[in-house]
Order: structure tokens, then sequence, then C-alpha cells
């Protein structure tokens, strides 16, 4: 998939769980986060991240009503993504890359991972794909002492040799696999 096919189809995913939010205050996987916490993180962080690239979106209140925000943020990065126009996202951690590049590896990745949390603040089981579970899970290994010196992810949790690919992927961005509220 490009990468405007590729966050069509996790905002698609991830939509469908924030449409179905009863209660936005019950508790995430991430530790002192709300579900209403997950989706303000994913429309927060992106859109300062689109500076980078010159991008200014209109402010979206996440508190105020998620799931409007939410759907304006997806149509406003789908938007961005049908049609790059040729813009460079420049960042000082990651250097200047093609934007629609750029969101696909730093903010669509972000929604695919984050659905899991959202899921579970749901109640619900999801499923990430074991493949591309697997695929994340051997591209960050190498990079493990970077990621977890950034501070986005916490400590490993220790899971079974014969763990499911989204069990183990789960269990080394620190989140406890088992966790359910």
């Amino acid at each position: 998939m490009n990468p405007a096919q590729q966050h069509a189809h996790d905002a698609a995913r991830f939509t469908e769980l924030v449409d179905a939010a009863d209660d936005w205050s019950r508790p995430s996987p991430v530790a002192g986060w709300t579900a209403l916490d997950v989706v303000k993180h994913l429309v927060e962080w992106s859109r300062g991240f689109l500076a980078g690239a010159g991008i200014e979106l209109p402010a979206v209140d996440v508190a105020a009503d998620p799931v409007a925000a939410w759907h304006q943020h997806v149509a406003d990065i789908q938007a961005i993504l049908d049609d790059p126009a040729g813009r460079v996202l420049s960042n000082p951690h990651t250097g200047d890359r093609p934007v629609d590049e750029a969101i696909d590896q730093f903010y669509t990745a972000d929604v695919w991972m984050h659905t899991w949390d959202l899921a579970k603040a749901l109640g619900r089981e999801p499923d990430l794909g074991e493949q591309r579970c697997r695929a994340a899970l051997a591209g960050m290994k190498p990079m493990e002492q970077v990621l977890r010196d950034s501070g986005q992810f916490g400590p490993a949790v220790p899971v079974a040799d014969d763990a499911s690919a989204q069990t183990a992927l789960m269990a080394f961005l620190g989140r406890d696999p088992a966790w359910s509220g």
C-alpha cells in the first residue's frame, strides 16, 4: 500500500473504535492515559509534527468532542496524503523527508499501534495482524536502546518464547499484553 492507502486503512480501523466509544474516561494500557488521551495524543502530536512541512492545520478540540475531532483530523491527514504536493517535512530527529513518507512512517504507524491501546481501553480484543506485527518488531529490535532512550516506550514486558507476534510487539513496546483495565 502507498502512504495514502495505508493511512486510509489504519485510520478506518481506529475510527471504528472511536465511533463505538461510550466512555472516554476508561483507562487505557498506557500508564496514566484514558481512552480520550489515546485519541488526543494522536491528534495533537501529529499536527505539531506537520509544522515541519509548513502545514498548519486548524485546531480541533478533542476533549469537547472526541468523535468529531477525530473525524476532522483523519480528513485533514488524508487530504495531505492524497496530494502531498512535493512537500518535504523537516525535523531535527528525522531529517528532511517527503511529507507522505514521514506521515506514513511516524504517524500512521502510531495510529496502527495505538489501535491496540484504544481497543483494550474499550474492552475489545485488537488484531493488528501477525505479519505486520512481526515485521514491525523485527524493524524495532535493532534500535531497541535508541527507542528506550527516547522515552516513547516503557521497559519490555516478558512474554513466552512462543507468544504471538502481536503479543511480542506490545510487550516490546512496554505494554502488558494481558492488560484488561
